[in-house]
C-alpha cells in the first residue's frame, strides 16, 4: 500500500511540473508549412523569392473578376494590353505609332489642349501631320529656309471664309483684300471698277504716265495729254496755254474725218481741207473777216469766184492783175450817171474792160 501511494505521490509531483513548465513555441521548419493549412487571417512582413511586402496597410485585393489596385508602378509591360476605361497619363507617351479607331459615331478623337511638336533638341523643322499610302505621302508640316507651314495638298475653304494676315482679309471667296497694294498677275478675267492708282502698261502699248499725266496708245514717247500712234502716225489731244483745246495729227500727216468708213472732211498736211459730201450752215459764214453782220448768209473779206467768174469790188476798173473775159468788179463808190460795175470783155493783165449798168442821173 505505500508502494503505491509513494507511486501517486511520484506521478502528482510530476504532473504539476508538467504543468508549470513553460510550453515552447511550436517550430515550423523551413518550406514545411503547405498553403493548404492557411484559411484568413493577416500575414504581415511577408517576403518570398518573387514577393516582398512592405506594405502596413491593404493595397492590393483579389476578386473573381480580376486584382484591384489604386496605384501600380510597372517598368514594363512585356504582352499587348487592353484598357476597357479611360486612361489618364500624366506624364510623356512615347510610341512609334499611334492608331485611334473610330468605333461609332458616339465616340469622338477628342483633345482638350493643343497638339504640339517637338523637334529633335534643336528645331521642329519637318514636323506636322503625314498621311502614308497611296501614291504619295500627304504631308502637312513645318519646313525651313525661310520657316512656313508647307503642304503637299490643294487647301480648301469653307464657303465664304478667307485667308487673312494680322486679322484682315487678304484673299476671299470672290475678292482680293484691300490691304493687297502690290502684283505681278499675268493674267486676269473680266474685271469691273479698276482701280489704278500710279502708272499703268498694258503689253508695252498702252500706257499711263502718272508723273506727266500723259496716257498714250502705241507711242513710245507721247507728245499730247492723249496720244494714238500708228506706223510713223501720231495723233494728239492736248490743252493749249491759252486754255484751249487742240486736237489733230503731232506729225506731218493729215487728217480725215470719217462716217461710215467715207472720208466726209480732209484736211492735208499742208491744212487744205476739202469737203466731200453736201455741206449745210445753219448760221451765217463769215470768210476772211474776224466780226460780220448777220444780215448776210455769206460774208466775205476779198474777192470771190464763181461758175469760173471772179466778183471784186473796187471804185475803178483794175489798174493791175490777171483777169478773164467775164470777170466782174463792182463799183464801191457809185455815182448817177456811173456804171454798177464793169465787165472783162477780153483776158489780160490787167485786160480790157467795159461798164454796165448806167446809174440814172
Amino acid at each position: 500500500m505505500s508502494d503505491i501511494r509513494k507511486s501517486l505521490e511520484s506521478l502528482a509531483d510530476s504532473i504539476e511540473s508538467l504543468e508549470n513548465r513553460k510550453v515552447p513555441e511550436p517550430e515550423i521548419k523551413n518550406r514545411s508549412l503547405s498553403g493548404d493549412k492557411i484559411t484568413g487571417g493577416m500575414i504581415t512582413n511577408f517576403s518570398s523569392n518573387g514577393i516582398k511586402d512592405e506594405s502596413t496597410k491593404p493595397i492590393l485585393l483579389v476578386r473573381e473578376n480580376g486584382i484591384h489596385v489604386d496605384n501600380l508602378f510597372v517598368k514594363k509591360v512585356e504582352n499587348s494590353l487592353s484598357i476597357n476605361g479611360d486612361l489618364d497619363v500624366q506624364g510623356e507617351i512615347h510610341a512609334r505609332k499611334l492608331h485611334v479607331d473610330e468605333v461609332s459615331a458616339d465616340v469622338r478623337n477628342e483633345r482638350t489642349s493643343p497638339l504640339e511638336f517637338m523637334g529633335d533638341g534643336k528645331s521642329p523643322i519637318g514636323q506636322g501631320l503625314i498621311w502614308t499610302g497611296g501614291s504619295y505621302t500627304k504631308q502637312f508640316v513645318l519646313q525651313g529656309k525661310p520657316e512656313r507651314i508647307w503642304s503637299s495638298e490643294d487647301l480648301d475653304l469653307k464657303r465664304e471664309k478667307s485667308y487673312m494676315i494680322g486679322g484682315e482679309t487678304v484673299i476671299s471667296e470672290t475678292s482680293l483684300g484691300t490691304g493687297i497694294t502690290k502684283s505681278n498677275l499675268k493674267s486676269l478675267g473680266t474685271l469691273n471698277n479698276l482701280d489704278v492708282a500710279g502708272h499703268l502698261n498694258v503689253d508695252h502699248f498702252v500706257k499711263y504716265n502718272a508723273d506727266t499725266e500723259q496716257f498714250s496708245i502705241g507711242v513710245e514717247d507721247p507728245n499730247g495729254m492723249v496720244s494714238i500712234g500708228g506706223l510713223d502716225h501720231e495723233f494728239v489731244i492736248d490743252p493749249t496755254q491759252d486754255k484751249n483745246w487742240k486736237i489733230g495729227t503731232w506729225t506731218t500727216s493729215g487728217l480725215n474725218i470719217v462716217t461710215d468708213d467715207t472720208t466726209r472732211i480732209q484736211i492735208e498736211n499742208s491744212g487744205k481741207i476739202k469737203v466731200h459730201s453736201k455741206t449745210s450752215f445753219d448760221k451765217p459764214i463769215g470768210i476772211g473777216v474776224k466780226n460780220f453782220e448777220d444780215d448776210c448768209d455769206l460774208t466775205v473779206a476779198g474777192a470771190i469766184r464763181f461758175q469760173n467768174t471772179k466778183h471784186e469790188h473796187l471804185s475803178t476798173v483794175p489798174q493791175s492783175g490777171n483777169y478773164r473775159k467775164g470777170d466782174i468788179v463792182w463799183n464801191t463808190d457809185p455815182e448817177p450817171t456811173s456804171f454798177v460795175g464793169w465787165v472783162c470783155i477780153r483776158e489780160g493783165t490787167p485786160g480790157e474792160w467795159k461798164g454796165f449798168g448806167q446809174i440814172s442821173s
